[in-house]
């Protein structure tokens, strides 16, 4: 059973094959993929796969994604959840995006805050981390506000658009803060 959680002002759900256009809006737009590492999405099969891609990675236990919907409204503005999940060890890896139209509101802080506290308190993670291009202030800005300490930069880690980009990497320990 796919956990929901919710915050006071978002639901994070399930993602199901009626969201691909709401992917699709998210993940073939430019200012949303240019941190991401990967191409900007040109048909909606591509949005199609990657709600497989999620749903595949939730069932082998590899991962876990929400899609983040706003209280009383129809329809996905964004992502979070957790990569790179090893149970064994105890942690994942968070990662997250959110339509441009949505920006600056805080719902992302408001959704990632909630999967962190899901990560430790239902999931048992000791350990958190992320990776975030250099040039991301504003992803590097949420990580540092709510605790994540960077523990250093990885060269050359991540390509865009076939550049080769540094990027931070942080951690957040479970410390029952959340």
């Amino acid at each position: 059973m796919f956990p929901i959680l919710e915050t006071e002002r978002l639901i994070l759900r399930e993602i199901r094959k009626e969201d691909s256009e709401n992917i699709f809006a998210c993940f073939s737009n430019n200012d949303v993929t240019r941190y991401y590492g990967q191409q900007s999405f040109q048909n909606i099969e591509q949005a199609e796969q990657l709600v497989e891609f999620f749903s595949k990675n939730y069932n082998e236990k590899r991962g876990i994604r929400w899609g983040i919907e706003g209280k009383g409204s129809k329809g996905i503005i964004g992502t979070v959840g957790f990569n790179a999940w090893l149970p064994k060890h105890k942690r994942a890896e968070i990662g997250y995006e959110i339509h441009p139209d949505q920006w600056r509101k805080g719902y992302t802080i408001e959704a990632v805050s909630k999967v962190l506290s899901f990560g430790f308190n239902s999931m048992d993670l000791t350990r958190i981390g992320a990776v975030v291009f250099i040039d991301n202030e504003a992803s590097n800005n949420l990580l540092t506000k709510i605790g994540f300490q960077k523990e250093g930069v990885l060269r050359n880690y991540m390509y865009q658009n076939g550049i080769a980009h540094d990027t931070n990497v942080y951690s957040l320990l479970n410390n029952n803060k959340y």
